[in-house]
């Protein structure tokens, strides 16, 4: 098994983006975004998939946090893309169901090559702090489409808007990393079209 490990960086004059990915790790990170709470959202989803993350991410935060979140979400999609190369030998598919306390997320993932976000959480408040917490869905829009994944989130109670959207990143870990991983009885990719 080769080296599962990607670098990236993203220049713009909205954002600065470096980001470093090993599918094959311990859980280890160290982020910095500028955004604590999206801070938080990405350890728990490196401590969750097992993967080592290195992120650091500056930007126009003063005119609000979108540019960055919309941004690192690209660059970590483009990061796992990478990083998984041929994506021969793996499951392809993922699963988890995560409680967070009152909160519970099922997350779905097909590591297919073909982008699409399904995105239904129970109704809570748009912001967490000074996160708009609608921040979430445009991350995971930015993932996905940079990553070539089909991503299901499907959170369908919470009253603590910390816990469902806690749940949805530590499911999404949860179920990137049963993807990820190998079975020794996939020859290639895993479709009878033989590609993806």
């Amino acid at each position: 098994m080769k080296n599962r490990i990607a670098e990236i960086t993203r220049e713009t004059t909205e954002t600065s983006v470096s980001l470093k990915l090993m599918l094959d790790g311990s859980g280890t990170y160290e982020v910095e975004t500028q955004i604590p709470f999206l801070n938080h959202m990405l350890n728990l989803f490196s401590a969750h998939s097992f993967f080592n993350l290195f992120i650091k991410a500056k930007g126009d935060i003063e005119v609000d946090f979108h540019h960055t979140v919309e941004d690192v979400g690209l660059v970590l999609g483009e990061a796992f893309d990478r990083a998984l190369g041929a994506r021969e030998g793996i499951k392809r598919y993922g699963y988890a169901a995560t409680p967070m306390d009152e909160a519970l997320s099922y997350i779905s993932v097909d590591l297919s090559k073909r982008p699409y976000l399904v995105y239904n959480i129970c109704d809570i408040f748009d912001n967490y702090g000074d996160f708009d917490i609608s921040l979430t869905k445009e991350f995971l829009k930015a993932f996905v489409s940079k990553g070539g994944l089909n991503l299901h989130v499907n959170v369908p109670y919470g009253e603590n808007k910390h816990h469902v959207i806690e749940a949805v990143f530590k499911g999404l870990g949860r179920a990137l990393s049963e993807a990820v991983s190998f079975d020794k009885r996939i020859k290639g990719v895993q479709s009878t079209k033989g590609v993806f």
